[in-house]
């Protein structure tokens, strides 16, 4: 095996150990040393084919992404199926229906991976930027909250979408991380469905009605 393949060897067990480690007993438990252990290599070894664990990190992150738009993905080609009821909705109760199951996606993402979701949330890199590759998958996965807004908000400009989009998610992500909170009183999983799908469809019902309502204001 060459220098090269060795090095594209290592580092993929490497990211393999990470994840497992993270995914079984959360981002803490993440330490060079046991990984280099895990992993059958020497500690320096490890700085030889990534810069950090920061680095690791991101790496295993980005599968978690992977991931979770897979999930999502899956939700969306249901969402897609043909059906008696679908086929008279209308557009606007289409993609408030897509925004809803997009945020329950998430959060059975989030109850079924949990220490891998939580170390989406968890790492820090103080001083240093986030490369674009990993904000490039951050951003993808924006995108799928983006698409329907387009019929929720049919005149936000593509940067108010995005910031609309981001807003959106918040919502839903703090009803899902403080349900999921061990420190505080778990909430069941379907309780949570029912509260992230009333938050969700009153937002987005909500955001239709002010821009409805400033369109009329606009007019002469």
């Amino acid at each position: 095996m060459k220098a090269a393949e060795r090095r594209q060897h290592l580092r993929q067990v490497l990211v393999d150990e990470a994840e497992r480690i993270i995914a079984t007993r959360g981002l803490a438990a993440l330490k060079a040393r046991d990984l280099a252990a895990s992993a059958g290599c020497a500690l320096g070894a490890i700085y030889n084919v990534v810069t950090d664990l920061d680095d690791l990190i991101l790496l295993v992150n980005s599968r978690t992404l992977a991931a979770l738009e897979r999930q999502i993905a899956a939700s969306q080609a249901e969402e897609g199926a043909p059906s008696s009821a679908r086929a008279h909705q209308q557009p606007l109760d289409r993609a408030i229906e897509w925004l809803v199951r997009l945020s329950i996606a998430y959060l059975d993402f989030a109850a079924a991976s949990t220490l891998r979701w939580r170390a989406l949330f968890e790492h820090r890199m103080p001083g240093r930027p986030v490369p674009d590759w990993y904000l490039d998958d951050q951003m993808r996965l924006f995108g799928y909250v983006e698409e329907p807004l387009r019929v929720v908000v049919p005149g936000a400009s593509p940067a108010r979408r995005s910031q609309l989009a981001r807003s959106l998610f918040s919502a839903a992500h703090g009803i899902v991380a403080l349900g999921l909170e061990e420190r505080l009183q778990t909430v069941p999983i379907a309780a949570l469905r029912e509260q992230v799908t009333l938050i969700v469809e009153a937002i987005a019902r909500g955001l239709h009605s002010l821009q409805a309502k400033a369109c009329v204001d606009c007019l002469p």
